[in-house]
């Protein structure tokens, strides 16, 4: 509820009938027309008082059903990747990378979300915000929580993604702003596929 007074003090209204048929409208191209995503991305973490946290930035590739990639660029380079079946995660300053298995390493969280389907109906409420200057706000709140993380905000420019926003249970915003997106080009399958650099310490729990 206190995200949504925010959304109202910013200048978001309620939407009529036609705003909230072009959201699901949206919603439904995003996740059955466009088979693969890349995007180059800055993410800021902001407090309860919209101060910024921290910075990063990066490239994201997703592929459905199930795959994607985060590479953080800046301050502390990691990479996440899920090639469908094993997730990893790459931290490079401490020279260690995590192998588990995907479904239960990553749950009900945002990045299954994006690189899921039309599931998202089932999984989660919506709710079409409406419009803050060029971009199309949709909410969707998770029916099931598992604690990652309260509500996603997916902000579109026309149909195509530009900005996703993510509420924590401590009041934490993450906003993710996307930029030379490119949709439903052909992904190199090895992009997905992550092999440890010689030397770094892995830590598996999948045999």
């Amino acid at each position: 509820m206190r995200w949504m007074l925010l959304w109202l003090v910013m200048g978001v209204g309620l939407s009529p009938a036609c705003a909230v048929a072009d959201g699901y409208e949206r919603l439904d191209r995003f996740f059955e027309k466009v088979t693969t995503f890349r995007a180059s991305f800055i993410q800021v973490v902001l407090d309860e008082n919209l101060l910024a946290l921290e910075e990063t930035s990066g490239l994201l590739w997703i592929a459905r059903p199930g795959r994607f990639r985060w590479d953080y660029e800046s301050v502390h380079r990691q990479s996440i990747v899920a090639d469908g079946e094993v997730l990893w995660l790459y931290d490079v300053e401490l020279e260690q990378v995590t192998r588990r298995a995907q479904e239960s390493a990553i749950g009900q969280t945002p990045a299954v979300l994006l690189s899921g389907g039309q599931q998202y109906r089932k999984d989660y409420n919506v709710t079409i915000l409406g419009r803050q200057g060029a971009v199309n706000w949709i909410s969707l709140v998770p029916k099931f929580s598992d604690g990652s993380f309260a509500e996603i905000q997916l902000g579109f420019e026309g149909e195509t993604l530009r900005l996703i926003q993510l509420l924590d249970e401590l009041n934490q915003i993450t906003r993710v702003t996307l930029a030379n997106v490119v949709e439903n080009e052909p992904i190199p399958d090895s992009v997905f596929r992550f092999i440890p650099p010689t030397g770094v310490d892995v830590i598996s729990d999948v045999e």
